[in-house]
């Protein structure tokens, strides 16, 4: 699953390729050149300038594929989405960790009101919170309802995660 953004693209090139030659066929308009293709990957996808150490994946969150931002390791999940003000072209942040992990997150130093939902070690869902920006300490914290442990929590522009519910299913890692 990780390293998954340069096969994206490169499908998304294919995609476009054959809908261009699709279009040529059927039309008398010039066929882009290889010149008007992106040179770089970074080129075809938006991402906030803060998250440039993460990895970008797609992932499988009940019967959806979502672009989002891995927070995997203990200097990322501390990270997380401080200072973005937009999630440009991905769906949100994946936090994962090795094994079941509990705890509050909470929203210092982030500037946008976020959704956030986590799932179990099997992948199962256990809970959800919208989150808002901290503007005084002590911050507010989130965990679900009931301190279940979590493997896995994905944070989102609010309303975006509203269709996630106790039959979603996340698949990630190993």
């Amino acid at each position: 699953m990780r390293k998954l953004f340069p096969l994206i693209v490169a499908l998304v090139i294919v995609a476009a390729a054959c809908s261009s030659a699709d279009d040529s066929a059927s039309s008398d308009t010039t066929s882009p050149t290889a010149a008007d293709a992106p040179t770089t990957t970074e080129a075809a996808l938006t991402v906030p300038p803060q998250l440039a150490d993460h990895d970008v994946d797609l992932v499988p969150v009940g019967d959806r594929l979502l672009l989002l931002a891995v927070a995997d390791t203990p200097p990322l999940r501390a990270q997380g989405l401080k200072q973005v003000e937009d999630l440009g072209d991905l769906d949100g942040m994946l936090f994962s960790w090795d094994q079941q992990a509990s705890g509050a997150f909470w929203m210092q130093d982030t500037v946008i009101p976020l959704d956030i939902v986590w799932f179990d070690e099997d992948g199962r869902y256990v809970g959800r919170a919208s989150m808002v920006p901290c503007e005084a300490d002590p911050c507010e914290t989130y965990a679900p309802a009931g301190d279940p442990d979590y493997r896995y929590a994905i944070e989102a522009d609010p309303g975006e995660l509203d269709w996630v519910d106790d039959s979603t299913v996340i698949v990630y890692g190993d």
